[in-house]
């Protein structure tokens, strides 16, 4: 058992966190003609690189969203961040 990080709730059991999304890819801008094969190549393909990575991860009791830094080779995790800022 893995032990990840939740910036919100703190460490947690690996078992409580869903992949969501790599980290960095930019959704096509619907406002234009967007053709088949560049909104299949943004929904289904993946880099799937190897090594230190930064991915978009939630934690499913609180439903927050956070970008998690870790190697995907050895797993080892190197920084949770929250993706939404708090109100100032």
């Amino acid at each position: 058992m893995q032990i990840f990080t939740c910036p919100f709730c703190g460490p947690r059991d690996e078992r409580e966190f869903h992949f969501a999304a790599e980290a960095g890819k930019t959704r096509p801008d619907t406002t234009q003609q967007i053709d088949a094969e560049t909104w299949a190549t943004y929904l289904h393909a993946q880099r799937n690189d190897k090594g230190r990575t930064s991915e978009v991860w939630m934690h499913l009791p609180c439903s927050e969203l956070f970008l998690m830094e870790r190697d995907s080779t050895t797993m080892e995790v190197f920084s949770s961040q929250p993706l939404r800022k708090e109100p100032q």
